[in-house]
């Protein structure tokens, strides 16, 4: 058990968004939590989990155990992304873009967090949607991140001409 502990790599979580739904029905009105978390290890896994509980503490937990189970894994090559990408969820729009070493985590809102969670140290993005929406605006940056494909430099060295 000790060893699994060791190998096991450290995740950060940072609760996105949480608000308070409510559900109105015939017996009258039901209150819940939903809670946005974004987990990522800072070396290129990042994940986005979704869920809602009558206690704000429960909704962010299995938020997060979701987020651990929907991670995806992103290239970074010198602490930027390889390439331009654009993806649309819904009225939101997001548009990355690699930035040369130095110039930083030119982002802002949701995409922000998960480009900083993901390990990511120099990008620009714009939120291109006139959605304010953070959920919609994370899910259409996962989206772009996920577009993103491997260089081809990084397999040149084990494909023979």
């Amino acid at each position: 058990m000790e060893e699994k502990n060791q190998t096991e790599e450290k995740f950060e979580t940072v609760v996105l968004e949480l608000r308070r739904v409510c559900h109105v029905r015939a017996g009258g009105k039901k209150l819940r939590f939903r809670a946005v978390v974004v987990c990522g290890n800072k070396k290129g896994k990042v994940g986005l989990g979704k869920d809602s509980a009558t206690d704000a503490a429960f909704a962010i937990e299995k938020a997060t155990k979701k987020a651990m189970k929907n991670l995806i894994e992103i290239p970074i090559v010198d602490g930027t992304i390889p390439h331009e990408v654009f993806a649309k969820y819904q009225a939101s729009k997001v548009l990355l873009k690699p930035q040369k070493k130095g110039r930083g985590l030119v982002a802002g809102g949701p995409v922000r967090v998960i480009c900083r969670l993901a390990g990511i140290k120099d990008i620009c993005a714009k939120i291109l949607g006139k959605s304010k929406n953070k959920l919609t605006n994370a899910v259409a940056t996962l989206k772009a991140l996920q577009k993103l494909k491997k260089p081809e430099n990084a397999d040149s060295s084990t494909k023979t001409n």
